[in-house]
């Protein structure tokens, strides 16, 4: 008799169905044999297993038991298989019937003594059980998290003899309930920033079309600053994104409280972080921090300062909203919808037009130290922005500025036409979308037609300056584009002139 327990293998956010087939063999010495290209974590589950039946009072079969992951020719990895593998077991020996397990799916770590520790994935595998008709087995502290797949029975144990004595009818599991986070903190707000009020007007633009952002100035200029409170001024997350911006952390095993994201994701990696780490891979392909920063921002302070190799990684990733990792034995695709924001130093002592600490190498030190980023990066940003040092006279002044919230209105405002308009923010449209909500004036054509005689722009930094025009349009509630909004625009490309 083979018996047959259902969970699954991951590929990415998606969940693939994998069954799990368990077979007490009459003859042979006691182990415990598992096929279907287990990675070392699943074959470690070996010992797990044993000490937790020992440690709830039952005995292994004597024999062979051979466990069998279909299919074959998939992966398997992580400790999640130990759940469906002992239930499987215990349905060999009669402890457990099969009727009582066919409609879950079931996924869950030992413990050595029978508990459940928690597990990523579980979104994913909820929201794979609901497409398929199933309920889901998953550790106690995990319950919570499996309630946002949607409508269906969640049996949530604390260990597994928790889950033994539901089946035997002498203790009930409740259902777990969904449980949001809290709003993160609204944290510094803008108008502690004194001075700088063209870096707050792009940083605005940015929030409000969802453009990328680069800031050139000096030491303490107030860069990092600026970026800190971009995720103050950005309206929270959808519940479609917000169910998959979850899914994302799930797999990366970063969402311990099973708690539903709600604010968007705002990432700082430090510049010596590898490229795996950025765009994810490694043993596992696990998700890296521009997936990590779906829907939300991906601050890269001191940009030149990154590995070559890893910037020009965030090509395909900036333009396409996804990234695949490809291994000899898989391929793997993460969502990576991130608003890029950086910041650089204008060469590498930083002070190249500070009179009073001028730079000695110049103009040499910033023509290498800028030419660390490639054109094509350069190209993918859609805001340029010098953000000069504040006197320290002014820094002494009592603050006047607006206040995150009175921008943060605005930035709704803007992205509430975008979306009824097309659906989508301005920086995500592109052919004839694009052509469709752009609705530029007379004057406006005529000096576009002008400045493009003059200046070099490629044909991605030409969209991007019209999605720019029509984010600054938005945020005045303007229907059409007019000649001051694409002088603004322009004034933020970094410009090649002809």
């Amino acid at each position: 008799m083979v018996s047959r327990v259902k969970t699954v293998a991951f590929s990415g956010i998606e969940a693939l169905g994998v069954d799990v087939q368990v077979q007490v063999l009459p003859t042979g010495k006691q182990e415990i044999v598992i096929v279907g290209l287990p990675d070392k974590t699943v074959g470690e589950s070996r010992e797990r297993i044993r000490a937790c039946f020992h440690a709830i009072g039952l005995s292994l079969p004597y024999t062979r038991i051979s466990v069998n992951l279909a299919p074959a020719d998939v992966t398997k990895e992580g400790t999640h298989y130990d759940l469906p593998i002992t239930l499987g077991i215990l349905m060999e020996i009669g402890v457990l019937k099969e009727l009582e397990l066919s409609p879950y799916l079931v996924i869950g770590e030992l413990g050595l003594d029978g508990t459940l520790a928690p597990i990523s994935g579980v979104l994913p595998a909820a929201i794979h059980a609901v497409e398929h008709g199933l309920g889901i087995i998953c550790p106690e502290v995990c319950g919570p998290e499996a309630a946002w797949g949607g409508d269906l029975q969640i049996l949530a144990p604390f260990n597994i003899v928790h889950l033994m004595n539901h089946f035997k009818g002498k203790q009930i599991l409740t259902q777990p309930k969904p449980i949001l986070s809290e709003m993160r903190p609204t944290g510094p707000n803008l108008k502690d920033i004194k001075g700088q009020e063209s870096a707050k007007r792009v940083l605005e633009i940015a929030a409000a079309g969802g453009h990328n952002m680069l800031m050139i100035g000096p030491p303490g200029s107030g860069k990092s600053m600026l970026a800190s409170r971009l995720p103050g001024i950005l309206p929270p997350l959808e519940p479609r994104e917000a169910l998959e911006v979850t899914m994302i952390h799930s797999i990366a095993g970063k969402l311990p409280d099973g708690k539903l994201i709600r604010s968007r994701p705002f990432r700082d990696p430090h510049h010596s972080s590898s490229l795996p780490s950025l765009v994810g891979g490694g043993v596992k392909s696990q998700p890296g921090e521009i997936s990590l920063a779906h829907q939300g921002v991906l601050f890269l302070d001191e940009l030149p300062e990154f590995k070559r190799s890893t910037l020009e990684s965030l090509r395909q990733p900036l333009e396409s909203g996804k990234v695949t990792i490809a291994r000899a034995n898989s391929h793997v695709t993460y969502p990576s919808r991130f608003q890029l924001i950086a910041a650089m130093n204008p060469c590498k002592c930083g002070y190249l037009d500070d009179t009073a600490r001028s730079c000695g190498r110049a103009p040499k030190c910033s023509v290498d130290y800028q030419g660390r980023i490639s054109g094509p990066i350069f190209d993918r940003i859609d805001l340029h922005i010098e953000v000069p040092e504040v006197c320290i006279s002014k820094i002494n002044e009592p603050g006047n500025g607006e206040s995150s919230e009175v921008i943060a209105q605005r930035v709704r405002a803007a992205r509430a036409i975008q979306n009824e308009r097309a659906g989508v923010l301005n920086s995500l449209s592109d052919g004839e979308a694009l052509d469709e909500i752009l609705h530029l004036n007379q004057d406006a054509k005529d000096l576009l037609g002008n400045v493009i005689k003059k200046i070099k722009f490629s044909a991605r930094g030409y969209t991007r300056l019209l999605r720019v025009s029509r984010t600054i349009a938005d945020l005045e509630q303007s229907d059409s584009i007019t000649k001051a909004h694409i002088s603004e625009a322009i004034s933020y490309r970094r410009l090649y002139f002809k």
